[in-house]
């Protein structure tokens, strides 16, 4: 490694290699840059009162006036962002060794250059000309699992979409916000009198230890399970509670609307940036599944089956002039998984164009479709998507609320009905168990060493997970790939629409209003067009000037 000192042997290193052909560059930690696996060159910034001044900007405007025809880097989204943030003109980027990684090992993905250094490479100085190695050895290694697709037409082209996501940032309405604080407000402060009024007297509601001892030593409630602080009080406990006094479902309530209000509302209140805008920042290489998370803040957990969570989205609202176009999937991961298993049954209800759910409830009760009652179809709802995560007839029980051996006999029955699906589900954990992995339909693998644990626990979820990653993960990777098709096909029409936020199985497009009608048909069109599959997949677009009227 070279340590360079000052802008000037910089400059003097890039005008040797003159038009490169390969630029390998790390930003952090520190600031490394190679031409090739030989030699990497390490910027250092002198440690006397002469030393000029050098920053980011500077050092890369030298490295990039000669434009590389092509870049390696460790994360490909932050160095379009530092592109971006110092007006350098981008150039193609060809590896990116965090999404190789992550493709790679995705049940423990790097966090960092110097871990994948350390971990490939046994070396402990993570410099740039180690991504020449790394890139043999990671790209050859992707192909030879049949990972390619997922990394050249999936992951790579994402993390521009995703750069561009967090830059445009979505708009949010703050009187909203602020009105919401204070209905959810006003609403603890209802909640706290209705619980001490029940209490007897007033304590910290959010206090473990005090709730409690309330809950147990003052009211007599049966306790549940203890902890270092005294009585637990946890969700399960509570839920378990619920109906031996009215004070535990306003405590519940409680609870809920002070989570609400302190994480989403107060929290959404203190990240809106200066544009007006809430700029969070996707994570592409954390879940196994392949799912896109974000952070700072967090919009993918935002509550939405309850009508407090389904408030929180009246803030998230188009730029002036605009519309907000949202499109989700219908039911993807069910029509993946009457994909995944062939069972003509459930491939026929999807093709018939009837109601999965009602379909199902004829044929788990033996009743006429037109005679299916609202609890029949609820019951069957639950068993459907129950059964894409490997539920038990214990856990179907507890969700709808009927005896264990009930919900035994509805799970008994659907399999009957869809033996396809038994089938599958008895075949990929075997298959998985087997490879060492699970896999989607487009090849992401995520490993399953649970399956070869000797602890029964552990065994189990591996179960679960190698039924569920196969559909769970291919949703994923369709939602990807409808992204990246949605960009393009945005840009290719000349339409001004940007993707703002993916969340679960949904896109929302901040276009102008003239072009609301045409962005809804494009985004239908590819959302639907992106995989071939036994079924039909189903997107369905609507707009309106927030978030929440677009559901």
């Amino acid at each position: 490694m070279v340590a360079l000192t000052s802008l000037d042997a910089v400059r003097e290193v890039a005008q040797a290699h003159g038009q490169a052909q390969a630029l390998a560059l790390i930003i952090t930690p520190g600031f490394s840059f190679a031409y090739d696996g030989q030699t990497s060159y390490q910027f250092t910034m002198g440690d006397t009162l002469f030393d000029e001044p050098v920053i980011r900007k500077d050092l890369l405007e030298v490295l990039f006036s000669s434009k590389p025809s092509k870049v390696l880097t460790f994360d490909k989204k932050a160095l379009l962002h530092a592109w971006r943030e110092d007006g350098i003109e981008p150039c193609p980027v060809a590896f990116d060794a965090m999404i190789a990684d992550y493709l790679l090992s995705s049940n423990h993905p790097i966090d960092s250059f110097a871990a994948l250094c350390f971990e490939r490479l046994n070396s402990k100085a993570p410099t740039a000309g180690l991504l020449f190695p790394l890139m043999d050895m990671m790209m050859g290694e992707l192909r030879e699992k049949g990972m390619g697709f997922l990394y050249d037409e999936v992951e790579m082209p994402l993390a521009d979409v995703l750069f561009s996501m967090e830059s445009v940032g979505f708009a949010l309405d703050r009187s909203v916000l602020t009105e919401l604080h204070e209905a959810f407000s006003r609403r603890q402060t209802e909640l706290a009198e209705q619980i001490y009024e029940q209490a007897g007297e007033r304590f910290n509601i959010l206090s473990t230890k005090q709730l409690g001892t309330i809950l147990v030593e003052k009211l007599g409630l049966p306790p549940q399970k203890k902890n270092k602080t005294g009585y637990s009080t946890d969700s399960d406990t509570l839920d378990a509670l619920k109906d031996r006094h009215p004070i535990v479902p306003l405590i519940t309530e409680y609870r809920f609307v002070a989570k609400v209000d302190a994480t989403f509302v107060e929290g959404l209140l203190k990240s809106i940036a200066a544009d007006g805008r809430v700029h969070t920042s996707f994570k592409q290489c954390v879940t196994a599944t392949g799912r896109i998370s974000s952070a700072e803040p967090n919009l993918q957990n935002i509550p939405v089956r309850t009508a407090e969570g389904r408030e929180i989205r009246k803030a998230f609202v188009a730029s002036p002039g605009n519309v907000l176009v949202g499109a989700d999937y219908s039911q993807i991961e069910l029509r993946l998984l009457a994909h995944i298993s062939g069972d003509e049954n459930m491939i026929d209800a999807f093709n018939s164009g009837a109601d999965i759910h009602r379909r199902t409830a004829a044929e788990v009760f033996h009743t006429p479709f037109d005679e299916v009652t609202k609890e029949q179809r609820s019951a069957a709802k639950a068993v459907n998507f129950g059964i894409v995560y490997g539920i038990s007839d214990f856990g179907l029980a507890q969700n709808l609320g009927i005896p264990v051996k009930t919900a035994g006999s509805y799970i008994k029955r659907y399999f009957e009905r869809y033996p396809g699906v038994q089938a599958y589900l008895k075949n990929i954990v075997a298959q998985a168990r087997e490879k060492g992995f699970a896999e989607t339909i487009y090849g992401r693998r995520r490993p399953m060493p649970e399956l070869k644990s000797s602890n029964y626990n552990t065994r189990s979820f591996g179960e679960r997970v190698a039924m569920n990653m196969p559909i769970q993960g291919s949703a994923a990777d369709i939602i990807k790939i409808a992204m990246v098709h949605v960009d393009k096909a945005l840009q290719d029409a000349g339409l001004n629409g940007r993707l703002v936020l993916q969340i679960h199985d949904e896109l929302i497009v901040d276009a102008p209003a003239a072009e609301a009608e045409a962005t809804a048909r494009l985004m239908e069109a590819c959302m639907e067009q992106v995989a071939d599959l036994k079924v039909k997949l189903i997107a369905e677009a609507a707009t309106g000037q927030s978030w929440y009227d677009t559901k």
